[in-house]
């Protein structure tokens, strides 16, 4: 294992958990591999303290935060008013010297503070002005995220700073643009800037929303009651302040015959990056994670190898950790590194037991896809089919100690036996509770080491 080390910016560690051995004529090897960041700018712990630097200290960064303005933010009219008051505590967590802006987001987007194309630097004078220019924000007009991401990333890109960072909130359907007018926009932004999404109240659409943050490698969630805004935003901002280093990418290089079936991050969230791959160089290619503060991410590799004999080993990938574009133009090496091997033995213990974190990790991916099939299912009126994706979810839960998903799962189903999966659909479901479930179906249980 090799660390990296420069002033504020984490050191990163790679350590790969995997059964080598595979039986004679055996070609698909999978490791899940740990990236960790210590150390950093931060003091304290990035759980407890994230955002706490020496005055003029931590990373240069900007943030762009989308309010949603249409119409609908005036049913309830409270709704406005926490959004207002959400977006004044994220303020207040801004570090001194961070670059932002304000948008209010209707079927256009429109510079709320401080205008004129501009950002503001975060001090305790432009951060009063801009709780004051909040206090303007009104409900009225349509929906159309795209032009939203479209203005932040132009306000973001216009600072020279090395974190950008957007928070999206919505409470409607994107109902004044086209899907593909959307997908565009994620598409041009996506790589420039990270982008939390939360859903406030039950009139958004969950795909969208979850959509946006995946696409922009942020995190998605629901807000049901608009009264928990505040103490949300806080909290995202927190973390957002927290990161230090951002666009790392996880770097796979293979030896000829080889190729890579799939890379996905399984923890804290599944994400699939297989199809996110730009190439770098002979038999190397970069999978983007985004931003990163003081934390530790899992990762799930598959790698198909050429069959060979009883005996043989070979490495079937190396993993690094790049900036793949720094500030020179080239990729900068953040020192760790991970090797996966394949090992071809007869011994049938070897080679048929499966490493735990693999395990594990298939689990959770699994259990994120069959919640999303089976709420799909349960939509489009096919009740067995729902009934047994949540049953087989429900079973896949309680054995990997997922309890929050569990909670979730069980206002959703009543639940015979968990050990078998057997369940009832409940004939009344809380429409927050089944957009919660599907909202944060993707959240995993790190494996216990």
């Amino acid at each position: 294992m090799a660390n990296f080390s420069k002033s504020n910016v984490p050191q990163f560690s790679v350590d790969v958990y995997q059964n080598e051995y595979l039986p004679e004529g055996g070609r698909e090897v999978n490791a899940i591999v740990t990236v960790t960041a210590t150390g950093g700018g931060t003091i304290g712990s990035a759980v407890t303290a994230p955002h706490l630097y020496p005055p003029g200290h931590g990373p240069s960064a900007a943030v762009a935060i989308m309010v949603d303005c249409s119409g609908s933010m005036d049913y309830p009219p409270t709704k406005m008013r926490n959004a207002r008051d959400a977006t004044a505590a994220a303020i207040d967590t801004l570090r001194d010297g961070v670059h932002f802006a304000v948008i209010g987001g209707t079927h256009v987007a429109k510079e709320v503070y401080p205008g004129g194309g501009r950002l503001a630097v975060a001090d305790a004078t432009t951060r009063e002005q801009a709780k004051q220019a909040l206090r303007k924000l009104s409900a009225g007009g349509g929906t159309a995220i795209g032009t939203w991401l479209r203005l932040a990333d132009r306000l973001l890109s216009a600072a020279d700073v090395a974190i950008r960072h957007g928070i999206l909130l919505t409470d409607g359907r994107n109902e004044h643009e086209s899907p593909e007018d959307l997908k565009a926009a994620l598409e041009s932004c996506a790589g420039r800037f990270t982008c939390d999404a939360r859903g406030v109240g039950t009139d958004w659409e969950v795909k969208e929303v979850t959509g946006i943050a995946s696409a922009l490698l942020g995190s998605a969630d629901i807000v049901a009651d608009p009264a928990g805004l505040a103490a949300d935003f806080t909290r995202m901002m927190e973390t957002a302040m927290g990161k230090e280093v951002a666009d790392v990418a996880l770097r796979l290089w293979t030896p000829v015959g080889t190729t890579i079936k799939f890379v996905k991050q399984v923890a804290p969230t599944v994400e699939d990056l297989t199809g996110r791959r730009t190439e770098a160089g002979p038999r190397a290619g970069d999978y983007p994670t985004g931003s990163w503060g003081d934390e530790s991410r899992d990762y799930h590799v598959c790698v198909e190898v050429p069959a060979a004999n009883i005996g043989q080993e070979m490495l079937a990938a190396r993993v690094s950790l790049v900036i793949p574009q720094s500030s020179d133009g080239t990729a900068q090496n953040l020192g760790a590194q991970g090797l996966v091997r394949a090992v071809w033995t007869d011994d049938m213990a070897a080679s048929t037991s499966i490493n735990p974190q693999v395990a594990h990790y298939t689990g959770q991916a699994e259990l994120a896809q069959v919640i999303q099939e089976g709420l799909d299912l349960r939509k489009s009126g096919d009740i067995d089919g729902a009934t047994a994706k949540l049953g087989r979810a429900v079973q896949l839960a309680g054995a990997s100690g997922n309890a929050d998903t569990a909670k979730l799962l069980a206002k959703v189903v009543d639940v015979v036996d968990a050990a078998t999966g057997t369940v009832r659909l409940k004939a009344k479901v809380a429409e927050a509770d089944e957009m919660t479930l599907e909202t944060r179906s993707t959240k995993t249980v790190r494996v216990k080491k």
